[in-house]
């Protein structure tokens, strides 16, 4: 069975601008690796990565929620709707085997916050989490910061500036 990667971002951008175009390309790689894919299910981020899987052919969950009366994305599998908001979050959590965190905004920040929250109180059994952006890069470092104060580990969530970093990332602790 091929592992999951759950990718959060930014519902927003749309195909012309450069974070779409990123995560269209992460999508085709992590379909041409063998990776499924877990978004969100709806549009910019989430349509984009689903797009790249989908176009190589990869299988793609979409995890919707019925708070907001939208249609999914035409790329997913599998759509899995979820009544209340954190429920969705939960099973974008649970389905996934790593994580990968692209540009976004509070909603995405909010996943963040989950995973690595789950990572830093053993919550869950170790899963791969990694970042892409300088937004959350800074954002890494400064937590980081307060994480060391607390004496925990600082090491459970990663950054990487391109498509090949992050796919040979999950390869490797994937494995």
């Amino acid at each position: 069975m091929n592992k999951t990667i759950t990718v959060f971002g930014s519902a927003l951008p749309g195909e012309e601008d450069e974070q779409y175009k990123f995560a269209y390309q992460l999508g085709v790689a992590l379909a041409k690796n063998g990776f499924n894919i877990c978004t969100g299910g709806y549009g910019g981020i989430m349509d984009a990565v689903s797009k790249g899987s989908y176009d190589n052919a990869g299988f793609v969950y979409g995890v919707t929620v019925d708070l907001w009366e939208k249609d999914p994305n035409p790329y997913i599998t599998v759509e899995i709707r979820e009544e209340k908001l954190f429920e969705r979050i939960t099973k974008l959590i649970e389905l996934g085997d790593a994580y990968v965190i692209l540009q976004g905004g509070t909603g995405t920040l909010l996943e963040l916050a989950a995973i690595w929250e789950y990572a830093n109180k053993n919550l869950q059994p170790e899963k791969p989490i990694i970042c892409h952006s300088q937004m959350w890069k800074e954002i890494v470092e400064v937590m980081n910061q307060q994480i060391k104060l607390e004496n925990r580990r600082t090491d459970l969530v990663k950054c990487a500036e391109s498509v090949d970093e992050i796919v040979g990332y999950l390869k490797s602790s994937l494995k």
